[in-house]
């Protein structure tokens, strides 16, 4: 079946079963590959992108779900505002070890700064728990999203 998808601000029509993830959407027929597979059933966060701006695991969301809904990638993330800040922070606190599911947690932490820009811990690692890290840099990337967080409070005072 035919779908036509607003990705990152620019429309797509594809022909593929509507039970297909989204995930492999992005990746097998849009070749926009910074979203990553991890687990397959939603658990892991590696696969999040932003539908209608709400973090959404995409390994576990079908594209006929998708509707009249807008979806961001990582791809995009450097285009918003919150976006760039938190990708500064990562480099400014180290977070990455091996990457493979940075693009997953760039993902929920500007979902939750776009939804609230003054997070406290607790619900900073409320909103990033879906979110595994192999590498374990829970505290770092923490770290940074506080960062950030700070930063926001700083200039709206």
């Amino acid at each position: 079946m035919a779908y036509r998808l607003s990705i990152n601000g620019v429309e797509h029509e594809v022909d593929v079963p509507g039970e297909m993830p989204l995930l492999w959407v992005l990746r097998n027929e849009l070749n926009m590959v910074g979203t990553k597979f991890g687990c397959g059933v939603g658990l892991c966060g590696a696969c999040t992108v932003h539908i209608d701006g709400q973090a959404q695991r995409s390994c576990s969301f079908p594209v006929s779900a998708v509707g009249e809904s807008r979806v961001s990638t990582i791809e995009a993330l450097a285009e918003t505002e919150t976006g760039q800040a938190l990708q500064q922070a990562w480099l400014d606190e180290d977070v990455m070890q091996c990457g493979y599911c940075q693009a997953g947690q760039l993902m929920s932490a500007t979902a939750l700064l776009d939804r609230n820009p003054q997070p406290s811990a607790r619900q900073i690692d409320a909103a990033m728990q879906g979110n595994i890290c192999r590498c374990a840099c829970y505290t770092r990337i923490r770290d940074a999203i506080a960062q950030v967080a700070e930063k926001k409070d700083t200039a709206n005072v």
